[in-house]
Order: C-alpha cells, then structure tokens, then sequence
C-alpha cells in the first residue's frame, strides 16, 4: 500500500472559516477580477480550457501525469493548457484562460512552500508576437492586478500583516532583466552550483529572489531544459526564446513563458530529442502540420501569485481545498 502522508494542512472548516483564508481569496478574486478587466479591454478573448485530453504538456519538472479512462482510451489529466492554447489561435488571435492542472509533484516539493499537486494558471497566448512584446504585456498585466487589488481591499491586507508598500517598486513597472547565463554565473559566484544545462533549480531561485526589490525575468534557457514547444533562437543556436518571472523577497518564479515553435518538422525532431513518440501528439501535430500561427504566451501560477500579494508563508494557503504533494486531504 502507498505510504499515508499525514496531512500538516488545517481541517477544512478551520481554513475555510480563518480570517486570513478569506482575507487571501478575497485578494485571489480581485487579482483575477483585474487580470480579466486588462486583458479583456486590451482585445483578448477568455475561453474554457479542457480538463482531460489524449496528451499533456510533458515539460513539468519531475512531476508524473495523471491517466484516466476516457471511455476505453487512456486520457491525461491537463498540467498545462499549453498545447490547447496554441490549437485556439485558430479561433481568435489572443486569447486567455484560468486553466486548473494537476502535477503530481515529487515527495520532496511538499515543504518548498511553492508546490501544489492541484493549482490554476492564469493562461495568456499571442498569436504574431515576439517575447519582447509579450514581456512588456506582461510587466503591464502584473502593474494593473497588484494595483487594483491593493487599492481596492486595503483591510485585508491589514489584516494579513501585509505591507502594500512592498509592492512600490512593482508598480514603477521596469521590471529586471536577466540571462539565464548570467543567473547561473551569479549563483556559482555566492556559492550555489547551478547547473548550467538545466531549469534554475528551486533553490537557485529563492536565492536570486531574495535579492530582488521588484519581479525580473530570466530569459535565454538552454536547450534541452524546456518542452518541445519553446522556440530556438535563429541567431544564437542551442538557445530558447524563453522566460521566468521571478517574484522579489524569497517568493520564486510565478510565471514562465516561451515563443512557439510552429514548424511541424521542427517539433517532430525536439519531441523525438526528447525520447518521446510523436505519434503520441498526433491531433496536434496534425493541426500544426495544416498550420497555426506563430506565437507567444505564457503562464502565471494563481495560487503563487497570491501568496506573494498577500504575504502568505505558502502556495497552499492561496487555495480553498489544497492539495499537497503526497498529502492525503480533502
């Protein structure tokens, strides 16, 4: 029998009757309540993401997927949208959704404050955009949500302790900018050995956040370190036209995010560099094959995000039933 996780969450009636439960998803709704408020007037068009599909973004670190019998056919459980998103651009040129996923994060993840094996991403894509235009868009989505949400539930942050003059330099926008290169060199340097050929690991992260006034990106991943779909880039090969933005004090990377690869035999020799079977993604090979536009979009995590706005110490207190990896709970 697997092992029984004793949970060390609260039982349901006494997270959902705290005070600052209902203090941090009131300061959830308003994020969202922006997020929509933004993207809606700057033209987007919010759809349903499914929930279960033939396959899933493979690119979560460590996490295993989720298999369900859809009718005699294996299914997965989505962790990501991401494949979805690019398939919508047939129907409309940006689009957005609030998309759940489930992760089943390694053991270890339970105490890194960040993981949880149920979370929602808040999903942007960009059909025609570069990841500078993207970037920009978000740094301007990111400026409004904490804007709005500070203005408009100040007791609440009160009551969570919250300082919203935290949040100054954010709302300056200018936001950082870093390589990835350049964060592995500053790692080594303080002592911290990153590996140059991956994904900055967790620690790396809380490392490079804890010394940042104001959320930055880091951009220029390695090949290899990231899911088929980000784009290689035509002048620097070996090199993905990706991005993390990483929240200031301590709080890690709320969003990553990518441009496309929309070239049919190109994703079939990253999926097969993978060790994957392309056959697996045949619907949207077949869609890609026929053409999708080129794109840019990212992901930024709910829960994660609220956590930082709301100065909570983790992502499971952003969540009205949490989940945590290996944790037996409602």
């Amino acid at each position: 029998m697997p092992e029984d996780h004793r949970s060390p969450l609260p039982d349901p009636r006494a997270h959902l009757t705290s005070p600052a439960t209902r203090s941090t998803l009131r300061i959830q709704t308003q994020l969202l309540s922006a997020a929509r408020e933004f993207l809606t007037d700057a033209g987007f068009t919010e759809l349903l993401p499914p929930v279960i599909g033939p396959v899933t973004d493979p690119g979560s670190r460590g996490a295993k997927q989720v298999d369900v019998d859809f009718y005699g056919h294996r299914y997965k459980l989505m962790t990501s949208a991401i494949l979805y998103k690019q398939a919508s651009l047939l129907a409309f040129d940006k689009i957005f959704c609030i998309a759940p996923n489930v992760r089943l994060e390694p053991l270890e993840t339970t105490d890194t404050h960040r993981h949880l094996a149920e979370f929602h991403q808040l999903d942007v894509e960009v059909a025609g955009a570069g990841r500078e235009q993207v970037l920009d868009l978000l740094e301007e989505l990111l400026v409004h949500m904490v804007g709005r949400t500070t203005a408009a539930l100040p007791d609440d942050f009160a009551r969570l302790g919250r300082d919203v003059d935290a949040f100054a330099d954010l709302l300056r926008g200018g936001f950082g900018r870093t390589t990835h290169t350049e964060a592995v060199a500053a790692l080594r340097a303080s002592g911290h050995d990153q590996n140059p050929d991956a994904e900055i690991d967790w620690a790396g992260e809380a490392l490079l956040s804890d010394k940042a006034s104001r959320p930055f990106f880091v951009t220029d991943y390695p090949k290899g370190s990231r899911g088929f779909y980000d784009r290689e880039s035509r002048t620097e090969p070996g090199v993905l036209r990706n991005f993390d933005l990483i929240a200031p004090e301590g709080y890690g990377e709320l969003c990553s995010g990518s441009e496309r690869t929309n070239d049919y035999a190109a994703i079939v020799t990253r999926i097969r560099e993978t060790g994957e079977n392309p056959d697996k993604y045949r619907w949207y090979l077949d869609l890609v094959r026929e053409g999708v536009p080129a794109s840019t979009g990212f992901g930024v995590g709910v829960e994660r995000l609220t956590r930082y706005v709301a100065g909570r110490e983790a992502a499971w207190q952003a969540s009205a039933f949490p989940k945590l990896p290996g944790v037996v709970s409602p």
